[in-house]
């Protein structure tokens, strides 16, 4: 099929002047002069090249939000653990915890978020073995399932409400129409897709003011409803997958998939049938959520999305995405290994060189022609390795947008 608005003259037109604005309103712009520099100013254009390419997936992880001056983990952490709007037993909980936690270092809410599930599992394992004690003490208070279950919920709306205020979705609205500026006039499917790992709606957000059609696998409008199929339409642009759900993924009395809904009115006016929001986070149980669905679904959809048909190849880019979530990388070892070398990676790290997964890909003669590493010090691929000593800009998402739009 056709893209049939790639060309349009009204995102051509959005796309240039969108460019303009974005660059005259940045602020302590990055140096991109050493990516101008052999060897480095040919694998960009590469890059370019590539990115003009049918069958087009990205992989988005936290790094990407941070230019929509979203919080870092650490600061999201840091700001949770002082608001407000946590109640006593949520405050003493993350007290507890944070005490366990001395002497450590990078631990995170998500830690936090973690310990709170494993300690509901044990709970919960007692009330099922009919237990006499069947709360849990935490410094000497005891805490039952149902709390347990509600200072984990209050934490999630304390993250929502970080999350949602005054985000800059300039760079987001600047990459989806680059993106999609890349394809005009070209033959082919010219679809994209997005794997997004993070809980903001940045992605979808850009798509949609940007006027770009696109599914993330519900059905209906403002409010919608869970619906795979959605992601079979045709003659759509991008198609998003919210890998461990999203900010506005909720989930209703009675019902096993979410529903994707924003807006104080109408959540207060549903509010008995609202039971939690939909999101995973690094906890013990973290897998085991993966294999339910809707998060079932769109793995086994990012599976097919990475294995090509024959003849077809596919580019898959990584970006702000620090190779944290062990079901993640299994699922792109395995693409890789099945693709017939039909699928080729290509990854911005702030590493210097390539470490742990990226090591082992680099080092592994069976797929390291097929994996590109765009590292903060060097270019690793295949057999050849370009190291400097200066700080290559494209390890950060704007930078790569400001590659892709041709800025020099």
């Amino acid at each position: 099929m056709t893209g049939i608005f790639w060309g349009t003259k009204r995102n051509l037109e959005n796309h240039a002047n969108g460019k303009l604005e974005m660059v005259k309103s940045k602020n302590n712009v990055d140096n991109l002069n050493p990516l101008n520099e052999a060897p480095f100013g040919d694998i960009v254009r590469e890059f370019e090249t590539q990115m003009g390419q049918n069958n087009r997936v990205f992989l988005i992880g936290a790094g990407c939000s941070r230019c929509a001056k979203l919080p870092l983990m650490s600061e999201l952490t840091e700001s949770v653990l002082n608001e407000d709007m946590l109640g006593d037993s949520a405050k003493r909980v993350l007290s507890y915890l944070k005490k366990q936690y001395e002497g450590g270092h990078g631990t995170t809410i998500e830690d936090y978020m973690s310990d709170i599930t494993d300690i509901m599992a044990i709970v919960a394992r007692r009330q099922h073995c009919g237990a006499k004690n069947e709360k849990i003490s935490l410094n000497e208070e005891q805490h039952g399932l149902e709390e347990l279950e509600n200072v984990l919920n209050e934490i999630k709306s304390v993250m929502v409400k970080i999350l949602e205020p005054k985000v800059d979705i300039a760079t987001h609205r600047e990459f989806v129409r680059t993106v999609t500026a890349l394809r005009t006039g070209k033959s082919g499917d010219g679809r994209v897709d997005y794997f997004v790992l993070n809980y903001d709606t940045l992605i979808e957000d850009a798509l949609a003011l940007e006027c770009l059609d696109f599914v993330d696998g519900f059905a209906g409008g403002a409010v919608g409803w869970w619906d795979a199929s959605v992601y079979g339409r045709n003659n759509v642009g991008a198609r998003v997958f919210k890998v461990h759900g999203s900010i506005d993924w909720r989930l209703l009395e009675g019902d096993p998939m979410p529903r994707r809904m924003r807006g104080k009115i109408l959540l207060e006016s549903i509010k008995s049938e609202v039971r939690e929001r939909v999101m995973i986070w690094p906890a013990a149980t973290k897998y085991r959520e993966t294999q339910r669905d809707p998060f079932a679904q769109i793995l086994e959809l990012m599976r097919l999305s990475l294995n090509p048909k024959q003849s077809q190849e596919v580019i898959l880019t990584i970006c702000g995405y620090r190779f944290a979530d062990m079901h993640i990388n299994v699922e792109i070892d395995r693409a890789l290994r099945e693709s017939q070398k039909r699928l080729n990676i290509l990854i911005f790290t702030e590493e210097d060189e390539p470490v742990h997964w990226l090591k082992r890909w680099f080092e592994d003669k069976q797929v390291n022609e097929q994996v590109r590493i765009h590292a903060k010090r060097g270019f690793f691929h295949g057999g050849k390795v370009y190291k400097t000593d200066q700080e290559l800009a494209w390890w950060k998402f704007e930078n790569i947008v400001r590659l892709l739009g041709g800025e020099k």
